[in-house]
């Protein structure tokens, strides 16, 4: 077999975050000859999200979703929900050892909003946007874990990712790397930066694939100054944590 375990092939988990252009950077890695994504994409795989799915160990895991794979030298697993799974690091490293991670983040005001319009796409939502914000501020709304594997309605909360980024860098101090959706849109080096970090050659990095963002069907919504003031303070203490946490400033 010429598969994924007949080769030295290294795993990077893309974890995320959420509506912050995973699937954008997701598909502009996989465009290069030296990377293959996970497949099915859809849904994603979310293994290191179910215990029993984890326990099942490496070999299952590239026959399940890298037997496509040929001399590849990055597997890629692209699963939003990572992020936000505090075992999913320790699951991770307990089956595959030290693979890369990759984490992409985006400016939080603009992804709850993104947030908000997919989760009123799909049928989630039917409170408009101020209502749906403000009551996510407010406290953690019942959702059904039956219809998703994170809640759709944590607009704001999932904005703050100092709360679940630092349990991946303790686990992967050396191989994560964090990503900012706006400087990945404004300079294509970045994503050939990125591909050498990797351990593929930049110089076969392909034009970056698809929209920034799953875009959705919905005209973009007005939110009012004042919401976005009281987004802005409620994100300012935890994006200066972040700063602090990467020892670099975040571009929002």
């Amino acid at each position: 077999m010429n598969g994924a375990t007949d080769h030295p092939a290294r795993h990077v988990l893309l974890v995320g975050a959420q509506r912050c252009g995973t699937t954008y950077l997701g598909a502009s890695l996989d465009a290069h000859p030296q990377i293959t994504l996970a497949q099915p994409s859809r849904p994603e795989p979310k293994v290191w999200c179910d215990a029993a799915l984890a326990a099942q160990g490496h070999a299952a895991y590239d026959d399940h979703f890298f037997a496509h794979a040929r001399d590849e030298l990055l597997l890629l697993d692209k699963s939003t929900s990572y992020l936000e799974d505090p075992e999913a690091p320790g699951r991770a490293a307990a089956a595959l050892g030290d693979p890369l991670v990759l984490v992409v983040l985006r400016d939080p005001v603009q992804r709850a909003i993104s947030n908000w319009r997919f989760s009123t796409d799909h049928g989630l939502e039917t409170r408009g946007l101020e209502e749906a914000l403000l009551a996510d501020l407010a406290g953690e709304q019942p959702w059904d874990p039956g219809t998703s594997s994170v809640s759709p309605f944590a607009y704001v909360r999932r904005g703050r990712y100092v709360d679940h980024l630092p349990a991946w860098l303790e686990t992967f101090p050396r191989s994560t790397h964090v990503v900012f959706l706006e400087e990945l849109l404004a300079d294509p080096d970045v994503l050939r930066d990125l591909v050498a970090r990797l351990g593929a050659a930049p110089e076969l990095t392909p034009e970056p694939v698809g929209h920034p963002v799953n875009q959705s069907s919905a005209e973009s919504p007005v939110s009012s100054h004042t919401l976005q003031g009281t987004l802005q303070e409620y994100y300012e203490p935890a994006n200066a944590a972040l700063a602090d946490l990467l020892g670099r400033k975040v571009p929002w």
